[in-house]
């Protein structure tokens, strides 16, 4: 089955044109000399960005490329207006960022059902009721415009779960989540995003995302590269995950705290969590050596996601981030 998730998109985008105003005189008995009557035009409709809670991707849009606003409708006699047209309505998740073609940013979605206007539909044009002498005549009504954008998505995710790729992110987000990530022993099986929703008490919702995997150099697009790095910038806390199975904890650290800070300094003033996975594989004395490498100031635990060990510990401490 092939992978939807996509958090990068061009569209294009044309608001309405208004509608022309209409030139018209009356002709009753009762109003010998026929007056003008003539209604104005309708506005065209506008182009507008929406936040949606139900979405995590912008995959929809590939089918949706050219989002096109109706064009307002022409004014009528007795001085009846047209009819506006109808807005073209492009629903987002929410952490999504507009850009435009110079990919200078516009604004976010940031809140559900939070809405912004790309385009602005064309004004209607006057009608002649609006005009007493001959020399003034209907304007037609204002043309649209029409742009190309870039929609680019941030995971807003409460937790990012980083690490080297095999690190047991994917099966970490299993048990603590309703999550079904594709889980094997070889690097890069994440390569997407993958998003789960913590059932704890203290949070109706508390989103966890598996950030694939993080290798040296992924700063400067090596691996998966930053293509993913950007959603971290999102996440409330970071999980670091390293492997009980690698040879070196304190190399592997090191790199992961680096790429973080090359791509983002600010990265490193979240909150966050070291985890040892995979702890089932160390005995007490492999821990407390594991103990003795790891930086003081850094806060820590062993985890297994097959044992469920520290399972509550992990919970307890997601909760004091709070």
């Amino acid at each position: 089955m092939r992978n939807k998730f996509l958090d990068y998109i061009k569209i294009y985008c044309r608001s309405g044109n208004g509608g022309s105003g209409m030139i018209h005189f009356k002709k009753k008995k009762t109003f010998p000399k026929g007056g003008p009557d003539g209604g104005d035009g309708g506005k065209g409709g506008n182009v507008i960005i929406r936040g949606n809670n139900q979405l995590y991707t912008i995959s929809h849009l590939k089918k949706k490329k050219h989002n096109i606003a109706e064009n307002g409708k022409n004014g009528g006699v007795n001085r009846i207006t047209g009819s506006k047209g109808k807005n073209s309505i492009i629903e987002v998740p929410i952490g999504t960022i507009v850009k435009d073609e110079k990919k200078q940013i516009i604004f976010e979605i940031i809140h559900q059902n939070e809405e912004k206007i790309l385009l602005y539909g064309g004004k209607g044009g006057k009608g002649n009721w609006n005009f007493k002498n001959s020399r003034c005549k209907s304007p037609k009504g204002k043309l649209g415009k029409e742009a190309i954008f870039i929609l680019e998505l941030k995971i807003l995710a409460d937790v990012g779960i980083i690490g080297f790729p095999n690190s047991g992110k994917s099966t970490l987000i299993s048990v603590i989540t309703s999550s079904k990530s594709k889980i094997s022993n070889y690097p890069f099986t994440t390569l997407i995003p993958n998003l789960g929703i913590a059932n704890l008490k203290k949070f109706n919702n508390l989103i966890l995302a598996d950030i694939p995997g993080i290798i040296k150099g992924a700063y400067q697009g090596k691996g998966l590269g930053f293509k993913f790095l950007k959603h971290i910038q999102r996440n409330r806390i970071l999980l670091i995950m390293i492997s009980a199975e690698t040879k070196n904890y304190i190399k592997e650290y090191n790199i992961i705290i680096n790429e973080l800070s090359e791509y983002d300094p600010y990265l490193l003033k979240k909150k966050r969590l070291l985890i040892i996975s995979k702890s089932d594989l160390l005995d007490e004395k492999l821990k407390n050596e594991i103990k003795k490498e790891l930086p003081k100031n850094e806060k820590f635990i062993f985890f297994s996601s097959f044992q469920k060990e520290n399972f509550f510990s992990f919970k307890k401490k997601i909760f004091n981030f709070y």
